[in-house]
């Protein structure tokens, strides 16, 4: 790797800059990120990409630290990106050049969180000397394996959920590597959409870095270089400045995953954070060991969802980048389920990801009451269909993660049917949904009574009923908070549990939190009802025009209204199921 002396010099130094000229210089650094996300999202072929936007772009520094990322990046990839650029860093070093192009997804050699989420990693020269890194990921609909979709519950080692890729390089100097290129595409399923995919990708990271250059160009790589060492500096002292709202001491927490898909149900993960001073410490300590099913995480994806919630609970409008991962500091033990080890399987890693969330905000409720919200769904669920479009005769990959309730907070009430905390994708419209795959939506709605009763009402989750047009197809999925409930806070009722089930002429009969390869047959249809979310304050406390907007809504039965509010119920019914972080022990 080439770097100009002049810039290692700048790099180095602890220089301060007009303020003015740095906040317009990060803006236009996120300009480029932000700019790149369109492009990759319009050049893609997947509706995954195209519509749900499950992609990240992002720019690093020549020492591999995370500058910026797109303002719709998602939190989760935060720690898959920086794995491929360290990744290449180290492997290829100064043997990098001008129109290079690396990939990688695999979480343990190239530090990746799931193999369908492929990393692009090019790296960006001006006058020779390397100033960056222009980066992105994009979840592929399918990576191979033994599932289509590559998502399903039930399997229980690395090898079965995909192609691994290391970190290699795909372009060397403008050429690409064909060979390369067409194993990886011999090895999915809908290879020509896959290709396409890629090909967004780099039109991505040649975007992205044209913009790097034409900064540098204006402003100088001394400059631009040191600018990112003020940057960094000034997030992480403005996340450190923010640990001042939690009071010195040790807080913990602990809840359960409804089960891995396999064999182990009622999972733990615990978390204790010691607060001093400027020093925040998160130890994972106690939680259990990694499972044989797919809900493993790597370090890099723990480490990303603990950022992401301090972040959102101290300071939302930080930047997004490296300085946020340096003020924290967080161990687990290795083997665990948040520390998983070779060969774990971890396809479903978002949905760990979730409760980890959970799990922070649950520790921090106590000293952040008006901060903190009730537990939001704590799902990423997924579903998938796959079979032969009987229009065409060609094999199809739907893949869709579907949003649920967010936690209420102590001002509002949480949002309804939405993707909460690390995966802010949107929606698939019915519209794209009927137009590229043989499937008709015969329902999408709210779920009603899903939200958690409380002063401020935990948001509701999300119903959905698909059946297959014309012929059978196949069924895999993962749900989380199916059999757990979304717990309230500060006296806040849960939000309700989801589930699969199929319906047929027969009646509806549920089926697994984690299906894998159920066969649906021609006429049947599949219902995903999403997780609610758990409420904020005792629903005693809900005011009268909030009860009378709820009324008219008809999200909540009257019966559910009669069961929550004292003035138009038996005072004596049964207070909410589910934990309230907020009334454990503080140590």
């Amino acid at each position: 790797m080439k770097l100009d002396p002049e810039m290692a010099t700048a790099r180095g130094a602890a220089s301060a800059h007009d303020p003015i000229t740095l906040e317009i210089l990060l803006n236009a650094v996120g300009s480029a990120t932000d700019e790149a996300f369109a492009a990759l999202m319009k050049a893609a072929h997947s509706t995954n990409i195209k519509e749900r936007n499950d992609h990240s772009t992002a720019i690093f520094d020549p020492a591999g630290r995370l500058v910026v990322q797109a303002a719709r990046s998602l939190p989760v990839h935060i720690g898959s990106i920086t794995g491929a650029v360290l990744g290449a860093i180290a492997r290829y070093g100064d043997r990098m050049a001008e129109g290079d192009v690396f990939i990688a997804n695999d979480p343990y050699t190239a530090q990746g969180s799931h193999l369908p989420d492929v990393n692009m990693v090019m790296p960006v020269f001006a006058d020779g000397a390397l100033i960056g890194f222009s980066c992105n990921v994009a979840h592929h609909a399918d990576i191979g394996g033994m599932s289509p979709g590559s998502m399903a519950g039930g399997m229980t080692e690395l090898h079965q959920e995909g192609v691994r890729v290391p970190v290699v390089r795909l372009i060397e100097g403008g050429r690409w590597n064909t060979e390369l290129f067409e194993m990886l595409l011999l090895n999915v399923r809908g290879a020509a959409e896959r290709r396409g995919d890629y090909f967004a990708q780099l039109a991505a990271c040649n975007l992205q870095s044209k913009r790097l250059v034409e900064i540098v160009s204006r402003y100088g790589a001394a400059y631009v270089q040191s600018a990112f060492d003020d940057i960094l500096r000034r997030t992480e002292r403005r996340i450190r400045d923010g640990f001042a709202a939690i009071p010195d001491g040790r807080y913990a927490f602990e809840d359960v995953m409804d089960d891995d898909g396999v064999e182990a149900r009622d999972i733990p993960i615990r978390l204790a954070i010691e607060k001093s001073g400027d020093r925040i410490f998160f130890d994972f300590a106690g939680s259990s060991p990694q499972v044989p099913g797919n809900i493993n995480l790597t370090m890099n994806a723990t480490v990303a969802s603990v950022c992401f919630a301090l972040k959102a609970l101290l300071d939302p409008d930080a930047p997004n980048n490296q300085g946020v991962i340096a003020a924290v500091d967080v161990e687990a033990s290795e083997g665990s389920i948040v520390n998983a080890v070779f060969p774990a399987a971890v396809a479903q890693r978002s949905q760990t990801c979730q409760r980890v969330v959970d799990i922070v905000i649950g520790c921090l409720a106590p000293c952040l009451p008006h901060r903190a919200v009730g537990a939001s769904n704590g799902a990423d669920t997924t579903a998938v269909f796959s079979g032969t479009d009987p229009r065409n005769g060609r094999s199809y990959v739907y893949v869709e993660t579907l949003g649920g309730g967010v936690g209420g907070r102590a001002d509002r009430d949480g949002k309804d049917g939405v993707q909460a905390n690390l995966t802010n994708t949107s929606n698939l419209p019915v519209e794209a949904i009927e137009l590229v795959y043989p499937l008709r939506v015969e329902e999408y709605a709210l779920v009603p009574d899903s939200g958690g009763a409380g002063r401020s009402r935990g948001g509701m989750g999300i119903r959905r009923v698909i059946r297959p047009i014309g012929h059978a197809c196949t069924f895999s999925g993962a749900g989380e908070r199916f059999t757990t409930r979304p717990w309230g806070i500060f006296g806040g009722g849960s939000g309700a549990t989801g589930g699969f089930a199929v319906a047929n002429e027969r009646g509806v009969a549920p089926l697994p939190t984690k299906p894998r390869g159920f066969a649906i047959p021609d006429g049947a249809a599949i219902v995903i009802e999403t997780p609610g979310a758990g409420g904020y304050g005792p629903p005693a406390e809900r005011d009268a025009e909030s009860r009378a907007a709820d009324a008219r809504s008809g999200k909540l039965s009257s019966a559910y209204r009669a069961r929550h509010y004292p003035e138009e119920a038996d005072r004596d019914a049964d207070p909410p199921a589910g934990r309230d972080p907020s009334r454990e022990a503080v140590e």
